[in-house]
């Protein structure tokens, strides 16, 4: 008790609230704004489909010809790369009236000596887990005779595609750092090794984990017409007429539709709200300058900017009573799932504050108005985020002509910063309220496709099948 009333004497609680306003204002973000944003994001799109390199948005063709429709038949395979785990599928599809009639899924974890060893190791070790995967086929899994097992794979590193099954590798992110797979087609790599490996499969398609989550909502609602990730990092994309899109390639074939890839984490406006808290954030980074909208709400940086706010407090403002817990200075140690526990937490002690911030920093005794102080900073920081989210929704749909419109559309979503951050969600939903309005927003609607994009890898293996039964 006494260590407390000592923290709280120390405090200059003047010094903390007009921190506290400096960074409320801003992260300001009032309809004004997100009106401008999604207007600027409307205009980075159409300058992103005119010519590569037009926009900070690279709006990458996906080369996707055929969502699923559900009338797909037969037996298919997802593989799903992101990351230090990768996820193996299996999907037997039984047309428009059957549907999904069975699915069945691994997790393999990537020994981190692979993520920098070979490029050979790493696609050999990824077929051995796919020739042990198909090995367990049951008798109800049915190959049409004559037909080869297809695969669709979700490959969620920056590549540059000409064709559906077919992707150069521009750069490994997330740990990966095999230099000799750079430049190279990823799916002729694992096409080899599956050869290697006596793993008689096709890879029918080539996709990332956000036209993954389209497609794979897209099969369950003919309304879907975005895919949205809302998790480590963020992305979208969209469904687009290709008689939109003046950079399409001259000599190939041109559908009607297609998917475009936004790599919508680059955006950039002179609208957003950044502030210096931002700006030190972007220059500590791996890629400073690069991803400046997603450094502003992912879940990869959300909690370091409430961090680095709470160390702004402790250094100008003494909040921890003129010392500086050890660890406040170390940059992520503080996550988004602990701010979005703090965020959820309303007891009137605000408990699940003081265990995080003890966690965290190794803070032992911090005094309810600390704790309050530290609400206050993530839900300054979640509020911005999600309305800067909602907004870039909104410049989607006028690009698409259904801004406002009397048609559903949907969104499929996926990512642990939607699913498990409910006041990011709670704010996302408001904001899109007031940028469509009551009867506007009614008609947008975000559905959770929780780890849709390695089943929506399967499906568009199915929809771009050689060998497509229709039920």
């Amino acid at each position: 008790m006494v260590v407390k009333k000592q923290m709280q004497k120390n405090v200059n609680w003047g010094r903390v609230q007009a921190t506290i306003k400096e960074f409320r204002d801003g992260c300001a973000t009032p309809l004004q704004r997100l009106q401008k944003l999604a207007a600027d994001m409307h205009t980075e799109m159409i300058a992103g489909l005119a010519k590569d390199g037009g926009s900070k948005l690279k709006m990458l063709l996906s080369f996707v010809e055929k969502l699923p429709s559900g009338n797909e038949s037969g037996l298919f395979y997802g593989l799903d790369l992101g990351g230090t785990n990768f996820r193996v599928l299996r999907v037997q599809l039984g047309g428009k009236d059957k549907r999904i009639v069975k699915q069945e899924h691994e997790v393999v974890s990537i020994p981190p000596r692979l993520m920098i060893g070979s490029n050979e190791d790493l696609f050999d070790y990824i077929a051995q887990v796919l020739a042990k995967f198909v090995a367990k086929e049951g008798n109800d899994c049915k190959l049409a005779p004559g037909h080869k097992r297809e695969l669709g794979f979700t490959f969620s590193f920056p590549v540059s595609q000409q064709s559906i099954d077919s992707g150069t590798l521009v750069k490994w992110t997330k740990g990966f750092a095999i230099a000799e797979t750079v430049g190279k087609d990823v799916v002729k790599e694992l096409q080899a090794a599956m050869v290697r490996q006596k793993v008689d499969m096709r890879v029918a398609a080539l996709v990332n984990d956000t036209t993954g989550t389209l497609a794979g909502g897209r099969y369950r609602n003919d309304d879907v017409m975005m895919g949205l990730i809302l998790g480590t990092g963020s992305n979208a994309c969209y469904v687009e007429q290709t008689s939109a899109i003046p950079k399409w390639p001259s000599g190939l074939p041109k559908p009607e539709i297609t998917v475009i890839n936004m790599e919508w984490g680059n955006f950039w406006s002179s609208h957003l709200p950044k502030t210096k808290v931002d700006d030190d954030l972007d220059a500590d980074s791996v890629n400073p300058g690069d991803q400046a909208f997603e450094k502003l709400f992912s879940g990869m940086y959300l909690g370091d900017i409430v961090r680095r706010v709470i160390l702004k407090l402790a250094q100008d403002a003494c909040l921890f009573g003129g010392s500086i817990p050890k660890n406040l200075t170390s940059p992520f140690v503080l996550r988004t799932p602990d701010v979005s526990g703090m965020h959820a937490d309303e007891s009137a002690d605000l408990k699940e504050v003081a265990k995080v911030i003890k966690a965290a920093f190794g803070v032992r005794s911090l005094p309810v108005e600390t704790r309050k102080v530290i609400i206050e900073i993530c839900d300054i920081a979640a509020q911005r985020g999600a309305r800067l989210v909602a907004a870039g929704i909104v410049g989607i749909l006028r690009k698409i002509g259904r801004e406002g419109k009397d048609v559903r559309t949907v969104v499929g979503m996926d990512g642990g910063l939607y699913e498990h951050y409910p006041k990011f969600r709670g704010c996302l939903h408001e904001a899109l309220g007031e940028l469509l309005g009551k009867e506007g927003s009614a008609n947008v609607v975000i559905e959770l496709s929780k780890d849709g994009s390695g089943l929506g890898a399967a499906l568009l293996a199915a929809s771009h099948s050689v060998n497509l039964q229709k039920a």
